[in-house]
């Protein structure tokens, strides 16, 4: 299935712990229907010692989050969802993500 978030795009969390905060999308993985958003969702990695690392770490990042927990924001800060709508530039039609409450393109 395809996910109408693309990357780089600004969504607000609807549920789990990090409930209402925004952040940017880092990552797509629409295999399993998840998404990587910057702030959210951070846990603790125990890094095991490598060549290049002596030491072993405790790293923080960013784990994956259903796609149905996120959703995108408009250029108003509201949550929104999404449309399609054909442009024509120059003769040619290109497909343009517009968001449903504003109309505007996203």
């Amino acid at each position: 299935m395809k996910l109408k978030i693309k990357k780089g795009d600004t969504v607000r969390i609807l549920a789990g712990n990090d409930k209402g905060k925004e952040g940017r999308v880092l990552e797509l993985l629409p295999e399993k229907m998840r998404v990587v958003v910057e702030g959210i969702n951070v846990r603790k990695r125990h890094m095991r010692p490598t060549p290049n690392a002596q030491q072993g770490q405790i790293i923080e990042r960013e784990m994956p989050i259903h796609y149905s927990n996120v959703m995108l924001l408009d250029g108003a800060g509201k949550t929104t969802r999404l449309g399609v709508k054909t442009v024509e530039q120059n003769g040619e039609t290109k497909k343009v993500r517009i968001a449903r409450t504003t109309g505007e393109e996203v």
